[in-house]
């Protein structure tokens, strides 16, 4: 499971530096995105001192360990910093300094856009394939926030009939914790669940796809945990004592993927749950890195980095799949979410979106997701009471036009008219772009290129704008975050562009925008320029 040094022989791009210690001198106005998504609101680095250590990504109080990273920096003036290991890393006095093992830095061309080709080319290359179509052609409704660790057979077929009766498109399903015996234990609790193949096919019949969260944890005393200890398929600790750790519901074994006959176990039981019941595929919850050890008795050594991607190449073999936590990866058909987020406006809530999900897109992950709309932290959502109707809509709208959006909260529940019907325009302004978001999907399949930009991406000299964001070369998008917000500032490339007003703006500029409850300001490129009256 340790990965292969990186053979600087066969790299196609100039290596300018290589080895376990690399020092760069900045250059002029250089910044620098990759690392840990968590670490978005800080990214692009350079402009101030910044220090992670993608080895140690169990800081929980950052949130680093809860979500994607990887082995990879992209400069604006087209370096790449790669390692097939985790390193740490520091921007300080005009240098960067990397540590860890076969680092390699190389000249991918001189421009953001130029290195992660490059890079994506060279060390994670598109699989060719993309995640279920279906998790980006309709919304996905989580049963988390309306049902936390009580879903039912009932409960869940009332959910999908209410998002239908308010005329909301059907979509996804994801039948959050609880519905399983046990932890890894994957059957329907019979008692909540009396018929799930019954409840799958009136599902699929009124449009809905179904997915079902799993965690890679296995109950303790539990017949399984009984089973797999007795048949060596679950991690040991340094003593060689079978290692039970506590994660946020409690403590659990953990299957040992490093084992293929622990792979096989799962797989041969996820594989057997869609033969018995139709449901579609799974949520593949946890697989963070702090959960495990780097003395750990695996089958084949690894790091906890190394677990953590080992979970992530299970949902290879499921096209509808969803992950929050993540090792490397870039390139492959897995469907990305964000870290769970409260309920809050500024940078520890909305504000973060737009800037974690192009860190997303940067390291690799080209089908992206922001968190469940209006939050997902469960003990936030519980203890605020009443919704955040305007926080609501403006959520929504970023996911809106992301790659995919998932609800869980349902919005006929805690929105007035006013506002259910700016989430059913931001929906309607999705659908307006769905061929292009669906046509981007599939070029990243192929080319590698994220389906959501940053602006310097195309745009050389925006890299300080990371609220706005492009959706392909010729669309950007200025989403607001801001409560109350009447108008905002957009930064325009240079061009002309239509907004989504019918107003034309000419750039390089900085313009201010009317930012109605219902608009999502917006602009498309234009060929030729047009006079301006």
């Amino acid at each position: 499971m340790l990965p292969h040094p990186v053979s600087t022989e066969r790299l196609s791009i100039p290596v300018e530096q290589s080895g376990d210690e690399v020092e760069l001198p900045l250059e002029a106005g250089e910044r620098w995105w990759g690392g840990a998504v968590a670490d978005g609101m800080r990214m692009p680095y350079g402009g101030g001192p910044f220090i992670r250590d993608l080895g140690e990504g169990t800081d929980q109080e950052e949130g680093v360990g809860s979500n994607q990273s990887s082995p990879l920096l992209l400069s604006t003036k087209g370096r790449v910093v790669w390692s097939e290991r985790p390193f740490s890393f520091s921007f300080e006095d005009g240098l960067l300094r990397v540590s860890g093992r076969d680092i390699v830095v190389c000249r991918g061309g001189e421009t953001l856009r130029e290195a992660y080709r490059s890079a994506s080319r060279q060390f994670f290359p598109p699989s060719g394939r993309t995640p279920a179509r279906e998790l980006f052609t309709g919304p996905q409704y989580n049963t988390w926030i309306e049902m936390p660790y009580t879903p039912t057979q009932e409960s869940v077929l009332r959910f999908a009939a209410d998002i239908l009766a308010a005329g909301m498109p059907p979509g996804v399903v994801m039948i959050d914790d609880s519905w399983s015996t046990d932890y890894g234990t994957w059957r329907f609790d019979r008692s909540r669940f009396p018929d799930p193949a019954a409840m799958v096919r009136q599902l699929h019949d009124q449009g809905f796809s179904v997915m079902l969260w799993i965690v890679p944890f296995i109950s303790p005393d539990s017949a399984t945990f009984r089973e797999l200890e007795g048949r060596g398929l679950l991690i040991r600790d340094r003593n060689g004592d079978t290692a039970v750790r506590r994660w946020w519901n409690g403590l659990s074994a953990l299957p040992d993927l490093t084992n293929p006959a622990a792979v096989d176990w799962i797989t041969g039981r996820l594989d057997a749950l869609r033969g018995e019941t139709g449901v579609d595929g799974f949520k593949f919850d946890g697989g963070d890195a702090e959960n495990y050890r780097a003395d750990d008795l695996t089958a084949e050594p690894a790091e906890p980095a190394g677990h953590c991607e080992a979970w992530a190449r299970l949902g290879l073999r499921y096209p509808f799949n969803e992950y929050r936590a993540c090792w490397r990866m870039g390139g492959q058909p897995l469907a990305q979410r964000l870290q769970d987020k409260p309920p809050l406006w500024g940078e520890a809530g909305i504000a973060s979106l737009v800037p974690e999900m192009l860190a997303q897109s940067m390291i690799g992950h080209a089908f992206t997701c922001p968190d469940m709309i209006g939050g997902d932290e469960i003990k936030a959502m519980s203890a605020q009471g009443t919704v955040d109707q305007e926080f609501f809509v403006r959520y929504a709208q970023i996911a809106a036009l992301s790659p995919m959006m998932q609800f869980s909260v349902a919005p006929s529940r805690v929105l007035d008219g006013t506002h259910l019907a700016a989430v059913r325009a931001a929906l309607d302004v999705r659908d307006s772009l769905l061929p292009l978001i669906l046509d981007l999907v599939d070029r990243a399949a192929t080319t590698g290129e994220p389906v959501l930009r940053p602006m310097a991406y195309h745009s050389p000299g925006l890299e300080h704008v990371t609220d706005q964001f492009f959706l392909g070369p010729d669309l950007f998008v200025a989403p607001v975050t801001e409560k109350g917000a009447a108008e905002r500032t957009v930064a325009v490339p240079e061009g002309h562009w239509r907004g989504d007003d019918g107003t034309v703006v000419a750039g390089p500029s900085v313009v201010r925008v009317r930012s109605d409850l219902a608009r999502i300001p917006r602009f498309e490129r234009l060929v030729a320029p047009l006079p301006f009256p």
